[in-house]
């Protein structure tokens, strides 16, 4: 392992912990409209991880990529999902 892939996934690690920290605090009523307003940015950080990806030597790195990817993949399209019920709960129901 090289430095600067140790340095990359001791990033990792602490982002996953300061994620988890924020989100956890989050109270339920504003965790839809923030997950709706956060979809772009979720698809700015799987374009980045897909180009990252694409340029990782090394089967840590490679593998580190492909996480990140379906990570990123799995949190824009729950975000898509949260926000379509959502927008379900303000329609009229149907005759």
């Amino acid at each position: 392992m090289t430095e600067t892939t140790l340095g990359l996934f001791t990033i990792f690690v602490l982002s996953v912990f300061v994620g988890f920290e924020v989100i956890s605090k989050v109270s339920s009523t504003l965790h839809t409209p923030l997950m709706s307003g956060a979809n772009a940015i979720h698809g700015v950080i799987l374009i980045g991880s897909m180009v990252i990806l694409g340029t990782a030597h090394g089967g840590m790195q490679i593998t580190l990529g492909f996480v990140a990817v379906v990570l990123a993949t799995v949190n824009a399209v729950g975000g898509f999902v949260v926000t379509d019920r959502m927008l379900q709960m303000f329609k009229g129901r149907r005759k």
